[in-house]
């Protein structure tokens, strides 16, 4: 298994920005296709985007126009930059690592959003 381990959460207002990172322990990290979902609250968790290990990006298409997904592969880190933050995009953001049979989970990080 994977270690991922979220930062960067916290209350940021409307319009602001907010940059998510998140730290993989082992050797493999290159390989590993990452991801970052959200679950607001009473809602189901969501996809954000994902980044495959050459960089390639993928974004829910709510949000491909104001969040950009991107590694770091010397430094086992993906981030999420999150700009024009609106009040909906308060959530718990969790970070998702697959490859193969291996799919691990970070315990999130909160955004909160103030209008």
């Amino acid at each position: 298994q994977v270690q991922l381990v979220e930062s960067g959460g916290g209350l940021v207002q409307a319009g602001g920005s907010l940059r998510l990172s998140c730290a993989a322990s082992g050797s493999i990290f290159s390989f590993i296709t990452m991801g970052w979902y959200r679950q607001a609250p009473g809602k189901q968790r969501e996809l954000v985007a994902h980044i495959s290990g050459d960089g390639s990006a993928v974004y829910a298409d709510s949000m491909k126009d104001r969040f950009t997904i991107s590694r770091d592969n010397a430094k086992n880190t993906v981030y999420l930059q999150m700009n024009s933050l609106k009040p909906e995009d308060t959530a718990v953001y969790y970070c998702n690592g697959r490859l193969s049979g291996l799919n691990s989970w970070g315990k999130g990080t909160l955004v909160t959003v103030s209008s």
